[in-house]
């Protein structure tokens, strides 16, 4: 039987590499006990919540043509909304990422002549031709049907300018956006205590304006999500965070219900709304998704942090770094370097059960701005909870990674992208 090292030398790994990773889970292990705190809190959340709902294999059954009367849909909906402190929540495969759930928001709330305003910068990129700051006309984005959009810069420190946001605050304004990752962005993703400090601040400036936050990437990473802090709404995706890497596809709302049903009458028709869309037999995998996804988000947070003290060892820049508090499963790692981010990227890719043969190339990606490279050897095509990394291929020439369905296999991962930095001499072990 082969020995770990073995198996190790079976990926083309130096053993410097595996001698400094050895050192590095050492470093971390603080770290990582956080974590499993954490993940324990949530773990337990979300049992509670299906035992609250009375969850029964009768529930896994899916419907068809219409949907009507799916009550495995009704308390998957609850569910979420329980474990989520929200007043309501619908649950669908049918949203088709989380920038579609996103949309579904803004289009369900906003009205000709609202604003818009976003106070972490500008929205993800592929929420530029939504909301109309990029696009053809004729598109039908926000702007086109009278919504104004203005947005507020973060501080040079990567913190809600509380100033500017109360001065940008006007009485158009009607919906708060806040993005809780960090996207492409090199800054800290925001704690649910800062959101839940923000949103004061804004009700405390006009008090009926309604806050939404991007949730992407950030379910159960804390013990608290945005709904429990005082946020109106909040939207994700099934192929991250919440779906435990088992749901193929798919998206999710939650928050004040009657923003909910406004929501769910632009996800389907007003008059219909959440009341049709037949479920074809994916709740038992949404189920369970949920289920495992307190356990899997901790495994890439945990992979996270191992990837951020080996990269700090080799004098690269990380955010967050090894010991600092994580609000989202993304590591941004900075290389200042073309051909360096290229080849992580494609190190990663080496490390992954699926496509391990490919190799990832920068390229022109529909809804992004600069050529990207993504590294993605996922089960689930575009999986976010699975281990990936990608770079908008633009100074200062950032890789942000994310996921990783088991630590094993994020630590793999990035072994193998520090072998191709070594391999490209682009490092020195």
């Amino acid at each position: 039987m082969k020995s770990q090292i073995e198996y190790y030398s079976c990926f083309n790994i130096d053993p410097k590499i595996i001698e400094l990773a050895g050192k590095a889970e050492e470093e971390v292990k603080s770290s990582f006990y956080k974590i499993d705190k954490i993940k324990e809190q949530n773990q337990l959340k979300v049992i509670r919540a299906m035992q609250l709902e009375k969850l029964s294999d009768t529930h896994f059954s899916g419907t068809t043509g219409y949907g009507y009367n799916d009550r495995g849909r009704e308390v998957l909906d609850a569910v979420y909304a329980h474990a989520f402190e929200a007043e309501d929540a619908i649950v669908r495969h049918n949203i088709t990422c989380g920038s579609h759930a996103l949309a579904l928001c803004l289009y369900g709330i906003l009205r000709p002549g609202d604003e818009l305003l976003s106070i972490t910068g500008k929205p993800y990129d592929t929420l530029d031709e939504v909301i109309g700051i990029r696009g053809e006309e004729g598109s039908g984005s926000l702007k086109e049907y009278g919504v104004t959009y203005k947005q507020v810069e973060l501080t040079q420190d990567g913190v809600i300018d509380d100033q500017a946001v109360t001065e940008a605050i006007n009485e158009r304004t009607k919906l708060i956006f806040i993005q809780r990752s960090r996207g492409y962005a090199w800054r800290p993703a925001l704690t649910v205590s800062e959101i839940k400090r923000v949103v004061q601040l804004v009700k405390s400036v006009k008090k009926d304006v309604l806050v939404m936050v991007d949730n992407c990437y950030g379910e159960f990473v804390e013990e608290r999500e945005p709904t429990a802090v005082g946020v109106d709404i909040i939207a994700g995706s099934l192929i991250k965070n919440p779906g435990g890497g088992l749901v193929p596809s798919g998206g999710y709302i939650a928050g004040r219900k009657d923003l909910v049903e406004k929501i769910s009458y632009r996800m389907t028709i007003p008059g219909l709304g959440r009341e049709v869309g037949a479920t074809l037999g994916h709740n038992r995998l949404m189920f369970q998704g949920f289920f495992m996804a307190p356990h899997v988000v901790a495994e890439s947070l945990k992979g996270a942090v191992f990837a951020s003290q080996v990269m700090k060892s080799l004098g690269f820049e990380t955010c967050p770094g090894p010991f600092e508090p994580r609000c989202d499963i993304i590591q941004s790692i900075k290389f200042n370097k073309e051909d360096a981010v290229i080849a992580f990227c494609q190190g990663i890719q080496k490390g992954s059960p699926v496509d391990s043969f490919v190799r990832p190339e920068p390229w022109d990606m529909p809804g992004y701005d600069s050529p990207v490279i993504m590294a993605a050897g996922a089960f689930i095509q575009g999986s976010s909870i699975e281990l990936s990394a990608d770079a908008p291929i633009r100074p200062p020439y950032v890789a942000y990674m994310q996921g990783g369905l088991v630590y094993e296999h994020i630590k793999l991962g990035v072994m193998c992208a520090v072998q191709e930095l070594a391999d490209k001499k682009i490092i020195n072990l």
